[in-house]
């Protein structure tokens, strides 16, 4: 029977919920604000970009040093500042009187943000184990799934009702009710004791970060040979190898290399990479197609991907739970293989893209999948890492996961093999992302490991000649 919860358990994880939930929520509610922003205070596509793109480059570039405040300085700590930055921010993008000031204002908001989904899921590490941890992981994961539904939907009504600058303003009140439990919260259970901020590997890991994340971006507007380009990608291609120097000699490494002789931790890592590839990927091409090929509404294209975030929210607990009593590595197997079927399903649909006979049913099958996949991969990744450590691997997770969307992205168009995405290029798409989810689920067969259970204690027998021991067994369970 599953040992309840605790009331400072609860707290943890409605925190942790709801500071996820925000940052998650800002992310998907921006884009149908766009063009409202644009008629009212002015700029190009260009502006309209990096009005969404200085979040990125600021949250991918911040993300590891936040994961490392997080276990040096304490989760509680970081993720107060965080939730204050992100509602100071929130409200200046919200009071933005140029498209200047509205770029500027994102940037910073971008750096709170790093700060809110580490700590998070640190909280989470932190103060549940074993079976309960993954049964908590999946609570979060189903919750801050909701973001994903609300985000187009509030976003969309807001600005047809009101006013764009209520979608950043909207975050002030969730804001104010987690600072209020965030001060609630007990001392953390854990931190590294006596650890001090790597300052130089904090540098080298926003340059590191930042350089290529900024010329993935703007590669689509400028090509790979423009030293636009070119010049930021070297620089921060060598300033990430800089970084991996120092932290393998530094005394206390912000990125501790050992963290990927950890089995599950780097396996678990190789196949987010390849999972969140391909589901950026996927999920940038639909939306694409539905709208300009298929002749759906930008409001119809949100709601046609409504189905899998349904799923996350029923099933992702059910799965966490499941994960926690039999081990990830079946579900981290069978989860995108599935959704890799769904996108297989895809290369069904013709240029009507009717519903509920094509979309749908691929839909459902790759929204099962995810809902599978999401929260075992989680607690495999986390859960293998000392919970004093949980921040930076968190933070490691994190970027992984966002730096192979921006990739995939990015390589969307010579996938394609297209400047417009027609039938064909989509058709080619969809099946390389159901390539990558099928290498996701490899990788987790062959690599992953199941946690160890102890064995029972055997009953009591006379004494016996001693024998040599037998080696332990090897393998995963």
């Amino acid at each position: 029977m599953a040992e309840k919860m605790s009331s400072p358990q609860r707290l943890v994880l409605v925190v942790a919920i709801l500071s996820a939930f925000i940052s998650f929520l800002d992310a998907t509610v921006i884009n149908v604000a766009l063009p409202a922003i644009s008629r009212e205070l002015g700029g190009e596509l260009s502006s309209q970009q990096w009005v969404v793109d200085a979040y990125l480059i600021t949250l991918g570039a911040v993300i590891l040093l936040a994961g490392s405040l997080s276990d040096v300085f304490g989760r509680k700590r970081v993720l107060l500042v965080g939730l204050v930055g992100f509602g100071v921010t929130s409200l200046a993008c919200a009071f933005a009187p140029t498209i200047e000031f509205l770029i500027v204002s994102r940037g910073l908001q971008g750096v709170a943000g790093a700060l809110l989904v580490p700590s998070s899921l640190a909280l989470i590490l932190a103060n549940f184990s074993g079976p309960a941890q993954s049964r908590a992981i999946g609570t979060w994961t189903a919750f801050t799934s909701v973001a994903n539904i609300a985000g187009p939907i509030l976003g969309g009504v807001l600005v047809d009702q009101l006013s764009w600058r209520l979608v950043f303003g909207i975050n002030v009140l969730p804001i104010v009710v987690a600072v209020v439990l965030v001060v609630r919260l007990p001392r953390d259970a854990h931190h590294a004791t006596g650890a001090r901020i790597d300052v130089l590997g904090a540098l080298l890991g926003i340059v590191g970060l930042g350089l290529p994340v900024f010329a993935l971006i703007e590669q689509a507007n400028f090509g790979w040979g423009s030293p636009v380009v070119l010049v930021p990608l070297v620089v921060g291609v060598l300033a990430f190898a800089g970084f991996l120097v120092n932290e393998r000699l530094a005394k206390q490494p912000m990125l501790p290399l050992a963290l990927f002789r950890v089995r599950n931790f780097s396996v678990g890592n190789v196949a987010t990479f390849l999972i969140y590839g391909a589901l950026s990927l996927g999920f940038f091409s639909i939306a694409v197609f539905l709208q300009q090929v298929a002749g759906y509404s930008a409001t119809e294209a949100g709601f046609a991907m409504i189905p899998t975030s349904l799923l996350l929210i029923g099933l992702s607990s059910l799965f966490g739970r499941l994960s926690g009593r039999i081990g990830p590595r079946l579900f981290m197997t069978v989860g995108p293989l599935l959704a890799g079927a769904g996108f297989l399903l895809m290369l069904r649909v013709d240029e009507s893209a009717d519903y509920v006979t094509q979309v749908l049913p691929a839909i459902l099958v790759f929204g099962l999948g995810m809902s599978i996949t999401v929260a075992p991969l989680t607690a495999a990744i986390l859960g293998a890492i000392d919970p004093a450590r949980s921040g930076i691997a968190s933070a490691v997770n994190n970027a992984v996961s966002r730096v192979a969307g921006l990739i995939a992205v990015a390589l969307a168009s010579l996938i394609a093999g297209t400047a417009v995405l027609d039938l064909a290029g989509f058709h080619r798409v969809v099946l390389v992302a159901a390539i990558f989810f099928v290498a996701g689920g490899l990788v987790s067969l062959v690599g992953i490991q199941n946690p160890r259970r102890a064995a029972p204690a055997a009953p009591a027998t006379p004494a016996a000649p001693a024998t040599p021991a037998a080696p332990p067994a090897s393998g995963s369970a």
